[in-house]
């Protein structure tokens, strides 16, 4: 990975020029720090060098390499998806491959490039179920075997949990549905599940409030102390080593807020029968489970309001 003044210095290009070919163009788009500094990719170089030459070599403007390179990255995955034919299945399994690969060396923008191409052929939701639910789940299991490295994991959750995230903004909010706070708690990691409830629910018109993994029990009693119209708090838990933590947890989130609705769902409590607990709801992995819930309890609770 590079920085901005690397990259300027590697290539002969400007800062100011790599700049505004990434945010009047979207020539090329780098990784961030969390201080919010870029950081290029050999991939990301490698276009910028073919940029340089288009417009310096054929005098072409930079809008319209960008266009071409973005065609030609088009076609080459519609090639290479036309050669994967078979059944749906091995299709999805190609593409699973491919971008598991990709992101595994570092190579976002042909990742990106992949999963855009996925959603415009089988649309959000065959994507999230059947490519990157899975690699998310691939790549956490390859770090705890130490196949991947923590660096791997990481940019790869990164990665994939931002798509998730670009479609909460997506679906409209129902104004008379209370919101939702969904978390998991202190020394959980896992999120997969936590993302995948909290997307039906922001389909089906509820605003949730993502805090994501590992989050902090003051964090969340100081949410829940500021923000009003929250009708329910969603947690999820992969580690069954921390229920008892997490059992705690929702008794005190009970006592200190006996109006909001505690759902707990994750690996850890997907057992059937469902296990018991101090939650209001014990919801499991499937979404037919998840829908009938949505329809007997959750919408009458926001009717209420």
């Amino acid at each position: 990975m590079y920085s901005i003044k690397q990259v300027a210095e590697m290539l002969d290009i400007p800062s100011v020029t790599l700049r505004a070919w990434e945010t009047r163009y979207q020539a090329v788009t780098p990784e961030r720090t969390e201080s919010g500094y870029r950081l290029y990719t050999q991939e990301n170089i490698d276009d910028l060098r073919w940029l340089k030459e288009q417009t310096e070599t054929h005098n072409m403007s930079i809008s319209q390499a960008v266009r071409m390179l973005k065609e030609s990255r088009r076609k080459a995955l519609e090639d290479r998806m036309t050669a994967a034919s078979g059944t749906p299945g091995d299709a999805f399994d190609k593409m699973k491959e491919q971008i598991y690969s990709a992101l595994l060396e570092f190579q976002g923008e042909r990742a990106n490039g992949l999963i855009d191409f996925g959603f415009s052929l089988y649309g959000y939701e065959a994507m999230f179920h059947q490519v990157l639910v899975p690699i998310l789940i691939k790549v956490g299991d390859a770090w705890e075997e130490g196949t991947a490295t923590v660096a791997q994991e990481h940019y790869m959750t990164h990665m994939i949990s931002n798509r998730f995230y670009q479609f909460f903004h997506v679906f409209p909010v129902h104004a008379h549905l209370p919101k939702v706070l969904a978390f998991c708690p202190e020394g959980e990691h896992h999120q997969v599940g936590l993302l995948l409830f909290s997307l039906f629910l922001r389909k089906s018109g509820v605003e949730v409030i993502y805090l994501g993994a590992n989050t902090p029990e003051e964090g969340v009693m100081a949410m829940l102390d500021k923000q009003h119209r929250i009708g329910a708090v969603c947690i999820s838990l992969t580690d069954r080593e921390l229920l008892p933590y997490s059992e705690a947890l929702l008794g005190r989130l009970k006592r200190e807020f006996p109006e909001i609705k505690l759902i707990a769902g994750g690996k850890a409590y997907d057992t059937d029968p469902l296990p018991q607990s101090v939650a209001d709801e014990l919801l499991g992995s499937s979404s037919n489970r998840w829908q009938l819930w949505f329809d007997q309890t959750f919408m009458k609770q926001g009717n209420k309001l």
